[in-house]
């Protein structure tokens, strides 16, 4: 298989068209005309990332995150003038290793919604995006609990499955039956949630002012970390890779460092 023909067979299963216009999705640096000997599958497309898919012998980096949504101004390595992603693109094309980024078009799937929905021990019924309609694709997943549960519950069960510590915004005896999950950021999808009728949305992040009028009208907040929300991603792409053609075996996912950490 060569490098083409993933993307394509990736970009069939995860539609161009279906991202969010500012996205860059498919690949952005590397050989489409490179045979696959391997896969790595990373949440981000970074240097770290790129080098230790080199060092597990992939030559495609399989990420969540694109190497960036505006193209770097130079590339060169860091510490220097560079960005990050210019300094990671400059790695991928020293090292040979082509980069794919399934971004907006994996978010807005419904293997995505499927998953978000089991990680609360729920089953989606829409997704976030497109509440009224079922069948379409769409931002995140709406779930409904068979018995309404209290914040402060629904915020321990979501820290567990997420491995974080959540913030979380409300009252925590608040009732909530009607959960609204969206990895990533909240952006400005709050008023989805209150159009669904969510009693709580399960997220990454959110602005301070957004967060304070999404509670002021009603609906609580469990904040995750960005990429402690898309961080279960990465199995559905190593799912995705193998569905494409690839060896399990050829199949590995790579860890990057969190430059951040909380004080105890």
């Amino acid at each position: 298989m060569y490098v083409a023909e993933l993307e394509s067979s990736l970009l069939k299963m995860f539609p161009r068209e279906t991202a969010e216009p500012w996205d860059r999705v498919g690949m952005m640096v590397g050989d489409p005309h490179a045979k696959v000997a391997g896969v790595a599958v990373a949440l981000d497309a970074n240097e770290r990332t790129v080098r230790l898919a080199h060092r597990a012998g992939a030559n495609v980096l399989l990420t969540h995150h694109p190497i960036s949504i505006e193209p770097p101004d130079t590339l060169t390595p860091l510490p220097s003038d560079s960005s990050q992603a210019g300094s990671s693109v400059y790695e991928a094309a020293r090292l040979g290793v082509s980069v794919i980024s399934l971004h907006t078009n994996l978010d807005r799937s419904h293997v995505a919604r499927k998953l978000q929905a089991e990680l609360i021990g729920s089953t989606a019924v829409s997704s976030l995006e497109n509440a009224q309609d079922p069948a379409a694709p769409g931002l995140g997943a709406i779930c409904i609990l068979d018995e309404a549960e209290t914040l402060h519950s629904i915020a321990q069960r979501a820290g567990i499955a997420w491995q974080s510590e959540p913030r979380v915004w409300g009252k925590p005896d608040h009732p909530c039956r009607r959960v609204a999950v969206l990895g990533g950021s909240l952006g400005d999808c709050a008023h989805m949630a209150l159009d669904a009728a969510a009693d709580v949305i399960i997220t990454g992040e959110a602005g301070y002012h957004k967060a304070q009028d999404a509670c002021a009208r009603g609906v609580s907040l469990i904040l995750l970390g960005h990429d402690r929300s898309e961080e279960p991603f990465c199995a559905l792409l190593m799912q995705a890779a193998e569905k494409c053609g690839v060896e399990r075996a050829c199949i590995t996912e790579v860890e990057d460092e969190r430059p951040w950490w909380t004080a105890q």
